[in-house]
């Protein structure tokens, strides 16, 4: 091939090489005749050569040694030249490059050349690879172009500058003032440049961004221009005036509007008439549908404004490009939590994009799905999103959000979930279910199922098993509204529960909650009470130390303690975890700080005792953990005198300590309920502590009693629980109740992490 072959013939050789081996051979023959011309001083085929190059370079090979011919040509005064050498420096240079630098000067020049043309090239490549050294020095050659009389290079000058405040974000106030009087134009290029940099402008300007707010009637009387114009043939793109403009200008209304009621309230008619007469029935049109939606939705819209904008997206959902259901899916998500009531008219739609073939599709369909679930469709949400999970791809399963998982359990389990859910789902599980009273028999019916079709997934079997536990009798009463009736009767759920715990798929901590759940079954049901204690004693002699303890505990119940057995088994009262670190609707840090202070009259500290940490807050029932070496025994416990109020916080002198001073805390104060403590030592070993309960409210509160939950160690040689003074709270606070409780420490065992397992139940209230 001849190095003088014209680019059509190189491109012909190339395209005919068999192999790849051939292909390069024939490049780099003509990349070393091209090498070569180039060091020729009087080259009349530069730009050809140079053309070729480009396109060798845009077929992946190396034109690194064209960059200097770029150069070259650039500063030559043929136009035919100075075009193929600009569009080199676009493809060959970039600010990196030390060869960018030379052709500053002649971009400058061409910048005020007399043909539009040139300046043109110039300006398209300064908007293409500027560094921002040429930004800073060719910004006041832009400056003067945006107010030339020319719209053809306002437009080219318009999008260079938007590169330079990309670029160099100091130079936006150089272009603020002619980009303002660029929305007078008429012409369409023109307006779609000076939108683009207003918009850059506004994005990075706290200040261009007010000042820009006074353009939005301007902006607003364009876009009305566009909206009900007639028949354009050079802006009309399939029955839409310049969509693109549109698209622009709506954009920048957002931007305008966020957060700005007046810009808002002077682009609300605009939205609405858009919004009504656009065409959804082409993809342009729903282009500027989208933008529009996008555009109310952020900003301080009407109310009607945004029902109409969220049922736009309900159409979207309705057609049958993806695409489209898919940004619909994504822009409802957005707004699910602040037009709830809107979303929820589209439920339906929402729920059948959940049968869509498309992965992504049914995915946004779920979450979205999770997110419209409320108390008033729970039962016919979860119905629909059971069945799809049943039929659902596993990697869709696995990547389920955890929270949309709970969601989704607040009613049951299903049987195709449980083997994707983390150890803590159990915990979680179990206090959504204890929130949900009015679907309590529900729960237990499916559950009950789900443990007799299948009893490998330890998670779905731990619930099951306490849920059958705590609503066994709702499980055999056998009328639940939402499942078919099935009559189960004891001896169908002692033989399910045996079944666990025989099962050698069940983990230990399984067995456990199969051995607790037939426990608690000895007081919901009557007929099968025997069966339960052979069961129970069956397991006193298990080689797994926890059941074994479990075990004999439950059969101490049966014998020694059978008549606290029905109040110690009966049903758990409601979880309330409002967020981490709070249990029972009280703070957690609170609860620490009033049990410190209390430990602090009963240590030998003359400082309180400090919590390590208020961010994990105990659990009912659980000891807190704030013992130290400076106290501990009941050598410094106090008593004596008449109870004196005491503040949490307040530190006790070393003579208040032994001089009989006797406090007085508030434990437990809501719903009108109070609770008092006071603590009166009656030997080196022993001490009275004093609960008093008064009701404040207008009605009477009836069975009212208190509960602790504490180690087994308190139980047998520690805590003893006197009889109360009544079981009843009078309104107004005109009677009280009192129970006292005596602690014995004969042994001198550390008392901090007893008394405050004694006080960290200060919220297990129940009337």
């Amino acid at each position: 091939m001849s190095p003088s072959v014209p680019l059509q013939e190189m491109i012909r050789a190339i395209r005919s090489a068999r192999t790849q081996c051939e292909e390069r051979g024939v490049i780099q023959r003509e990349c070393a005749a091209i090498r070569a011309q180039f060091r020729q001083a009087d080259n009349g085929g530069r730009s050809h050569n140079l053309a070729k190059l480009l396109y060798v370079h845009m077929l992946g090979y190396p034109a690194h040694f064209g960059q200097m011919e770029c150069v070259r040509m650039i500063a030559s005064p043929r136009y035919s030249e100075k075009r193929v050498g600009y569009l080199g420096a676009m493809m060959l240079l970039d600010e990196k490059q030390d060869a960018s630098l030379l052709i500053t000067n002649s971009i400058k020049n061409d910048l005020s050349h007399s043909s539009q043309y040139v300046q043109s090239l110039a300006l398209c490549t300064l908007a293409c690879m500027g560094s921002a050294e040429m930004c800073r020095d060719l910004a006041p050659e832009i400056d003067r172009l945006l107010r030339a009389s020319n719209s053809y290079i306002k437009k080219k000058a318009a999008l260079c500058a938007v590169h330079i405040v990309r670029k160099v974000h100091d130079l936006g106030e150089l272009f603020a003032p002619a980009a303002r009087s660029l929305l007078s134009e008429k012409n369409h290029g023109v307006l779609h440049g000076a939108v683009v940099l207003i918009t850059e402008l506004c994005e990075r300007n706290p200040e261009a961004l007010e000042r820009f707010r006074k353009t939005v009637p301007d902006l607003v009387q364009i876009m009305k221009g566009l909206v009900i114009s007639g028949y354009s043939p050079e802006h009309d793109v399939a029955g839409i005036s310049d969509p693109f403009l549109q698209v622009r200008i709506l954009r920048l209304l957002r931007i305008l509007g966020h957060n700005n009621e007046a810009a808002s309230d002077a682009m609300n008619d605009l939205l609405a008439q858009v919004a009504t007469n656009t065409d959804s029935t082409k993809t342009v049109g729903n282009a500027v549908l989208y933008e529009t939606v996008l555009t109310v939705l952020d900003i301080k819209s009407e109310s009607g404004l945004r029902v109409l904008a969220v049922n736009i997206l309900g159409r979207f959902l309705l057609n049958n490009d993806r695409n489209i259901r898919y940004i619909a899916m994504m822009s409802l998500q957005k707004i699910v939590g602040t037009d709830h009531i809107a979303v929820q008219r589209h439920r339906g739609t929402i729920v059948d994009c959940l049968k869509d073939p498309d992965a992504s599709v049914k995915r946004r369909a779920l979450e979205l799905s999770l997110a419209l679930v409320s108390a008033s469709n729970i039962r016919s949400m979860m119905k629909e999103l059971l069945i799809f999970l049943s039929s659902c791809p596993l990697e869709l399963r696995a990547q389920a959000k955890m929270s949309s998982v709970n969601k989704c359990m607040r009613v049951s389990i299903h049987p195709h979930a449980g083997g994707d859910v983390r150890d803590e789902t159990v915990p979680n599980l179990i206090q959504l279910i204890t929130t949900a009273s009015e679907l309590h028999c529900y729960t237990v019916h499916k559950l009950y199922r789900a443990l007799l079709t299948d009893i490998s997934q330890q998670s779905l079997v731990q619930v099951a098993c306490w849920c059958i536990g705590e609503y066994g009798d709702l499980l055999l009463k056998g009328d639940c509204q939402e499942t078919e009736p099935v009559q189960v009767t004891e001896n169908d759920v002692l033989d399910a529960l045996e079944t666990v715990l025989q099962s050698h798929m069940s983990s230990p901590a399984t067995r456990g909650f199969a051995l607790t759940a037939t426990m608690k079954l000895s007081t919901r049901i009557t007929d099968n009470v025997d069966r339960i204690r052979s069961i129970v004693s069956i397991y006193g002699s298990c080689i797994d130390v926890e059941l074994q303890q479990r075990a004999v505990e439950y059969n101490a119940l049966f014998k020694k303690y059978d008549h606290m057995r029905a109040a110690v088994l009966e049903r758990m009262p409601v979880i309330e975890r409002n967020s981490p670190g709070h249990t029972n609707g009280e703070s957690s840090g609170e609860l620490v700080k009033e049990v410190c202070d209390l430990l602090d009259l009963l240590g030998g500290s003359e400082e309180p005792l400090k919590p390590t940490s208020a961010q994990s807050g105990p659990a009912p029932g659980q000891p807190i953990n704030t013992s130290n070496s400076s106290g501990g025994d009941l050598l410094d416990l106090l008593g004596g005198l008449e109870p004196v109020a005491f503040t949490p916080g307040q530190t006790l002198t070393h003579e208040q300590k032994h001089t009989g001073f006797t406090p007085t805390v508030t434990v437990y104060e809501k719903n009108g309920v109070t609770l008092t403590l006071s603590c009166e030592k009656q030997s080196d070993s022993s001490m009275t502590v004093t609960l008093t309960a008064s009701n404040s409210t207008d009605s009477d509160i009836s069975s009212f009693t208190l509960q602790a939950a504490v180690p087994k160690v308190c139980i047998r040689t520690f805590l003893l629980w006197l009889a109360p003074s009544g079981d009843s709270l009078p309104a107004h606070g005109t009677a009280k109740v009192t129970q006292t409780v005596v602690l014995n420490n004969p042994n001198k065992v550390g008392m901090h992490t007893h008394v405050n397992a004694f006080l960290g139940t200060q919220s297990a209230l129940h009337y």
